[in-house]
């Protein structure tokens, strides 16, 4: 008896971590900006390229874009989507960011400076996972609140 609780319980946590990274699979891959289809608005910052990939048993997520003057902008995360703090690097807001899982097509994020939220959002993958929409909201260096859109397409 006790045999078949040990081997159900092993089997249940290989169906969880399976499911946890099966959700995580509709963000894989390439994303490139689609400014028509998206809100930024003038002096915005623009991540033209997002690329979430595994990293071991973590999520890499890369950006690479412009940033509110339009020079080049380069940050990267790695960590899991499970709501915890993680270290982000080039990124002058933050430097941590934490992503959680809401669905399989939906994660929450925070990005935070010293232990402060700078920005939050969502990101959403469309049913047909061609698209993913991240809407953010946040405060400027100099105290301004924003709300910016941006649409990408899946390379």
């Amino acid at each position: 008896m006790k045999a078949k609780a040990i081997v159900l319980a092993l089997a249940l946590c290989f169906v969880g971590v399976a499911l946890g990274y099966a959700a995580a699979d509709a963000f894989m891959g390439t994303w490139k900006l689609n400014e028509a289809k998206s809100k930024l608005g003038p002096g915005s910052r623009k991540n033209n390229t997002v690329v979430y990939e595994a990293s071991g048993n973590n999520v890499k997520v890369t950006a690479d874009g412009t940033d509110s003057d339009g020079r080049p902008a380069h940050n990267e995360w790695t960590g899991k989507f499970d709501g915890k703090d993680y270290p982000v690097t080039g990124d002058p807001t933050a430097d941590t960011r934490s992503y959680k899982m809401v669905n399989d097509r939906t994660l929450t994020l925070t990005d935070k400076k010293n232990g402060k939220t700078t920005i939050t959002g969502r990101v959403v993958v469309s049913a047909d996972g061609k698209s993913r929409t991240v809407t953010v909201s946040g405060t400027d260096a100099t105290g301004k609140k924003f709300h910016r859109t941006a649409v990408s397409d899946k390379q």
